[in-house]
């Protein structure tokens, strides 16, 4: 056979052979320290006023030295967040897509982001909604992290959608941690939905995962700090000299509890119990 030939019949074959190579889709996730769902509480209970001070929480949090710092010192120098707000069990909104943050630029560009559109706000408060739509974020964030961490912060109870407990534990099992920020602030239209100890609802029934914590907010001039702590021990590590040292200089903060002793569904039934009430959380 003459060397056209052999080339000739060889065609086919490279062909299929370059067509199978480009069908086979490589590994393209880019591998960072953690994947962060940010999921931000807007439901009617938070004033106009406090919406603001959340997105500006969070935007003076990204973009402070320590977090930078944080950020810079992983294995991998490198994280990924997405930030979302939400309200009722249909109400998600993402307002800043899946983004990488290695340096002080990528920050201020989620900052940007942020910053182009007002909160928006609406009617009740599910947390279950919350995690399960936070928890299917991972499957499309293109990132690969050593840890996938779901922040949420929160003013009430869940009062709609799946029980916030079971929700809890079906994204648990996923290998998914979820931090908490309850908003003990007593602010908003009404406080008739409000619990006296969110912070122990939280830490029962909301947070979950390996190494699992809280950070309670009592005034709303505590929210930054609180926000720029919570980035700063998620991106270290419970083993880290900075969780000792910061768990030891700004108590309180509360692990996950093994045994519950608060009703996981406080909030659905004070829903049912006051549904004559201005539909507001």
């Amino acid at each position: 056979m003459s060397a056209f030939a052999s080339a000739r019949h060889l065609l086919p074959f490279c062909a299929a052979l370059a067509s199978a190579l480009c069908a086979t889709p490589a590994s393209s996730a880019e591998p960072v320290d953690i994947e962060l769902v940010l999921a931000v509480d807007v439901s009617l209970s938070m004033s106009p006023e406090e919406l603001e001070i959340q997105r500006h929480g969070y935007a003076a949090a990204l973009t402070h030295d320590l977090v930078l710092r944080a950020i810079a010192d992983g294995a991998y120098g490198k994280i990924a967040v997405t930030y979302v707000e939400w309200a009722g069990s249909n109400w998600q909104r993402v307002i800043v897509p899946w983004t990488a943050i290695a340096k002080r630029a990528d920050a201020e560009r989620v900052v940007e982001q942020l910053n182009a559109h007002p909160p928006d706000s609406a009617r009740r408060t599910s947390i279950s909604g919350a995690l399960e739509f936070g928890s299917d974020l991972f499957a499309e964030s293109g990132f690969q992290g050593v840890k996938r961490v779901i922040d949420i912060s929160g003013d009430g109870p869940n009062n709609q959608g799946a029980p916030v407990n079971l929700a809890r534990d079906i994204v648990v099992s996923q290998g998914i941690t979820i931090n908490g920020l309850p908003l003990m602030t007593r602010g908003g239209f009404t406080g008739a939905y409000d619990v006296n100890d969110l912070d122990r609802y939280y830490s029962d029934c909301v947070i979950g995962g390996p190494g699992a914590f809280m950070i309670p907010v009592n005034d709303w001039t505590q929210f930054p700090e609180a926000i720029r702590r919570k980035l700063v021990l998620e991106l270290a590590g419970p083993g880290s000299p900075q969780w000792a040292a910061d768990e030891a200089a700004h108590p309180p903060m509360v692990r996950a509890q093994d045994k519950p002793i608060v009703d996981c569904q406080v909030g659905e039934k004070m829903w049912r119990d006051r549904s004559w009430m201005f539909d507001s959380r």
